[in-house]
């Protein structure tokens, strides 16, 4: 019989997650118990978070998320309120971008940071504390290094120009997902992805995705993509509500990943 060999381990709550390769299948276990088990590494891996966060008390599934979503937006993504509330801001936001700062143009752009920081005003997904020191940035030296940087991760992105971006907001201790993903949220919302960690880390355990484990404070390359495939996957299960792009898939989540039973409303 073949050695069984751990080959991931990661934490969900209180639970111990580990992947075991046995042969050529691999098993999930959660504190011990199989979960899980395919030829795929990654598709174990996705599947044990499921099924081990069902017994979280905070698990609800996409199919609640749904559900407590409408209670808020009861026409989904085309409510009036909801375009009131959630989107028509960060569609402004992107409008002012785009006509002062295409993706082709900050690339090799320079002299572009005060356009850079007007957007980075023009929206709350930001804190006040945050946009001071991206002034400090932006009206910097460093300035047009960044912008370019965030441009080559909008255009292509990579570890290379995400390690790049954090070596230069570090110095102005602004080395956070909020940043970094911000200018490429706006700029390709179709396929970018905004990060609020705290409330995308809620939703994640609330609809067993990985991502709830595998998030690190630091701009680390994974994380932001198991980011996508967390906005992909509910991309795909929102499908026949026809959401526009991820601005809406962003609302979902912060929506949901904020509900509370007291905070309900209605938006038709």
């Amino acid at each position: 019989m073949n050695k069984a060999e751990t080959v991931r381990i990661a934490k969900l709550g209180k639970k111990e997650l580990r992947l075991v390769k046995q042969g050529m299948r691999y098993f999930g276990m959660a504190d011990g118990q199989r979960c899980s088990e395919s030829e795929n590494a990654d598709t174990a891996w996705q599947q044990l978070h499921e099924n081990a966060g069902k017994s979280d008390p905070k698990y609800f599934g996409l199919g609640e998320a749904r559900i407590r979503f409408l209670k808020f937006f009861p026409n989904g993504f085309h409510s009036d309120g909801y375009a009131e509330q959630e989107r028509n801001y960060k569609v402004a936001a992107k409008v002012k971008l785009d006509e002062a700062v295409p993706p082709e143009m900050a690339v090799a752009g320079v002299g572009l940071g005060e356009d850079i920081l007007g957007v980075f005003r023009a929206t709350n997904l930001l804190s006040p504390f945050e946009k001071t020191r991206l002034q400090d940035l932006l009206r910097g030296s460093y300035a047009d290094a960044f912008v370019q940087a965030v441009a080559r991760f909008a255009l292509s992105p990579d570890a290379s120009s995400l390690f790049q971006m954090e070596q230069i907001l570090r110095q102005y201790e602004s080395a956070k997902w909020t940043v970094a993903t911000y200018l490429p949220f706006l700029w390709f919302p179709e396929s970018h992805m905004f990060l609020k960690p705290e409330v995308t880390r809620e939703f994640a355990v609330r609809v067993g995705h990985p991502f709830s484990s595998i998030y690190e404070s630091r701009l680390h390359f994974p994380v932001y993509e198991s980011l996508l495939d967390l906005a992909e996957k509910v991309e795909l299960s929102l499908k026949d509500m026809s959401p526009r792009d991820r601005i809406d898939i962003q609302s979902f989540i912060w929506t949901v990943g904020d509900y509370q039973e007291s905070r309900e409303g209605v938006y038709l």
